[in-house]
């Protein structure tokens, strides 16, 4: 029997009569449901659920699914990533909500998706991580799936960040923060603040400021096998690290060293579904009356 984990956070109550569906769709391929504990919770008195096994973290997990589903949006997906790690489990993002590059799957087609799924008519892409080796602040959540950001920690400051890689000096950056991207993450802080859009399959990084002091900084791409060493100086005498979502607050002088994580994150991409086709939809290309 195939065993699918369901993972959501703060689901909206538009989105239930979609979940129902899928939950129905599930029951009817004779699938072994396993469910987040908190959104069974929430669901349980509006949905009808059959019989699931309930979970709430990783180590009920690592050992029982065939796959994850993923309710939500982008941001769920990356709460997902933490509950995976380096298990192995491949995840499917199903988009509740409007603008999403790894949750693609339309809530309208969550049946459909299912179907492709328990079919095997898939494929799957491994995400490249990267790796907070030190200070070990995070725990055993040191990587992320987007991006590793440094940041000012007050709205009228800026830091300096001096950046080594591979030892050798790339450039001391005046800015309100930096951002060190992975291939997937380009489409995430990275492209907002200026960076390029890379192919999942690049095996890059991304250094990309954030409002530079000087103008003439631009985002670097580098490649993944790089050790990345930054040390941050701040006149108000700390500043903020976020890994994704995850932000702490560290004390000035302290030196990152950032590396590719180890282990990879599997992504399950459907027949139809491609990367430049996503960013075609996603980002609205080609909508012009000449096309």
């Amino acid at each position: 029997m195939i065993k699918i984990g369901i993972f959501g956070k703060n689901l909206k109550e538009e989105t239930f009569p979609f979940i129902q569906r899928m939950f129905n769709k599930l029951h009817s391929r004779n699938v072994k449901v396993f469910i987040y504990e908190d959104m069974y919770a929430s669901l349980k008195d509006h949905i009808k659920i059959q019989e699931p096994d309930i979970f709430s973290t990783h180590e009920d997990i690592r050992t029982e699914l065939d796959f994850l589903l993923s309710l939500g949006g982008d941001g769920n997906m990356l709460s997902t990533v933490t509950l995976v790690r380096d298990s192995g489990i491949p995840i499917l993002g199903i988009n509740l909500g409007r603008l999403g590059f790894l949750a693609s799957i339309n809530k309208e087609h969550i049946e459909k998706a299912i179907d492709c799924l328990l079919d095997k008519k898939y494929t799957i892409e491994e995400r490249s991580l990267l790796k907070l080796s030190s200070p070990q602040v995070f725990g055993d959540l040191n990587f992320a799936l987007n991006e590793i950001s440094v940041y000012k920690r007050l709205p009228n400051s800026m830091v300096s960040v001096n950046v080594k890689v591979n030892e050798q000096h790339l450039n001391s950056y005046w800015a309100d923060g930096l951002i060190i991207a992975t291939p997937t993450g380009s489409t995430a802080y990275s492209l907002s603040t200026g960076g390029p859009i890379l192919h999942p399959d690049s095996r890059n990084f991304i250094i990309t400021p954030i409002a530079p002091h000087n103008l003439s900084v631009r985002p670097v791409v580098i490649p993944d096998d790089s050790t990345i060493n930054m040390t941050v100086g701040e006149r108000d005498g700390g500043f903020l690290v976020s890994l994704d979502s995850r932000t702490i607050e560290l004390e000035s002088g302290v030196e990152l060293k950032l590396e590719k994580e180890a282990f990879t994150i599997k992504l399950i991409r459907l027949p139809e579904e491609s990367f430049f086709g996503t960013i075609r939809a996603k980002l609205l290309w080609g909508i012009d009356k000449r096309n």
